[in-house]
């Protein structure tokens, strides 16, 4: 199984913790604690960027930190 380290940079506009790994940005867009992270790369890698596309469900997350929740 692949890893995806992620390590946290702040929270967009619209509140969504952002995450960078390997120079690529992604965002979490469901952070609420009893949920199960909802991992997508940010539309053309901007911090403020759209979520974009999620990322498959195989790969397993490890937030660095921490998972920031609402």
């Amino acid at each position: 199984m692949k890893t995806l380290e992620l390590t946290l940079k702040g929270r967009d506009s619209f509140g969504r913790p952002v995450y960078e790994s390997n120079g690529h940005l992604y965002c979490d867009v469901d952070p609420r604690a009893q949920m199960p992270p909802s991992i997508h790369k940010k539309a053309d890698n901007e911090f403020d960027g759209e979520p974009d596309w999620p990322v498959d469900k195989d790969i397993e997350v490890k937030f660095i930190p921490a998972r920031d929740v609402w």
